[in-house]
C-alpha cells in the first residue's frame, strides 16, 4: 500500500470512528429525552382525570399538595404561564409537556425544586409583563369574554402584583370596592395599572398627569387617594 493510500485509510478510519461516537450520543441522547418524556406522562396521568383526560380542578389539588403549595399560590400561575395552559383550572397534556420540558423536570421533587427559580424568570422585567397580561387572560372563563368582574380582579391583582407594590394594590383594591362606577375591568385598564405602579411615585402622585392617556379610572382612582395622600 502506497502512503497516500494508506493516509486515506487512516483518515476513512478516523472519520468512521467519530461518526459512530457521534452517533452513539445522539443515540444516548434521544433515549434520555425519551425517558424523560415517559416519566413526565407518567406524572400527567397520575393527575388526569379518567373520563376528561384532563388535569381539572381536583387535580390541580392534588399537585399543589405534592408540591407542598396553596392552590392560590402566585407560583402555580406562574406554571401555568410557562405551559401557556389556556383554560383556567385546567391542564392539557401537551401543555404539561411544554411547561415541564421546559423546566426540564419529570418529577414532583424536581418540580418542587424548580418553581423558586421559576419565580425569578417570571420577575424578569421582559417577562413580567408576559406574565401579567396571560394572568387577566387565564381568568377569563367564558368564551368571548374581554372583561373581569370587579371582585374576581381584587383576588387576582392582589396575587400576582401585591407582593412588588403593595401600597399601590391595597389602595386600589380599596377603591374599586367604594366605587360604583366600574362593574368590570378590561385588559387595557388592567395593563396601565401595571405602568401606573411602575412610573406613578406613591402615595404623593406628584407626577401623575391626567392629560396622559391614563384610563379614566385610574383618574378616578388618583382623585380619591389625593385627599389621603395630602392627610
Amino acid at each position: 500500500m502506497t502512503r497516500a493510500s494508506k493516509r486515506k485509510s487512516d483518515n476513512q478510519s478516523s472519520a468512521s470512528v467519530k461518526s459512530a461516537r457521534v452517533d452513539s450520543v445522539r443515540s444516548a441522547s434521544s433515549r434520555g429525552t425519551t425517558k424523560m418524556q415517559e416519566r413526565i406522562d407518567e406524572l400527567y396521568t397520575k393527575y388526569a382525570n379518567e373520563s376528561s383526560g384532563l388535569i381539572d380542578p381536583e387535580g390541580i389539588e392534588a399537585l399543589c399538595s405534592d408540591l407542598g403549595v396553596d392552590y392560590t399560590d402566585v407560583k402555580i400561575l406562574m406554571l401555568a404561564w410557562k405551559m401557556n395552559a389556556q383554560k383556567q383550572g385546567y391542564f392539557g397534556q401537551d401543555e404539561w409537556r411544554r411547561g415541564l420540558k421546559a423546566l426540564r423536570v419529570d418529577t414532583i421533587n424536581k418540580l418542587k425544586k424548580a418553581l423558586p427559580e421559576l419565580e425569578k424568570e417570571v420577575l424578569k422585567s421582559d417577562n413580567f409583563e408576559d406574565f401579567y397580561k396571560y394572568a387577566f387572560r387565564y381568568s377569563l372563563t367564558e368564551e368571548k369574554q374581554k372583561c373581569l368582574d370587579i371582585e374576581s380582579t381584587c383576588i387576582l391583582i392582589d396575587m400576582v402584583l401585591a407582593f412588588q407594590y403593595q401600597p399601590q394594590v391595597h389602595s386600589f383594591i380599596e377603591f374599586l370596592k367604594v366605587q360604583t362606577d366600574y362593574k368590570v375591568i378590561n385588559m387595557d385598564q388592567w395593563t396601565n395599572f401595571l405602568r401606573f405602579c411602575q412610573e406613578i411615585s406613591f402615595p404623593d402622585l406628584d407626577n401623575y398627569d391626567s392629560c396622559e392617556a391614563w384610563p379614566l379610572l385610574l383618574d378616578n382612582f388618583v382623585d380619591w387617594m389625593k385627599p389621603k395622600a395630602n392627610a
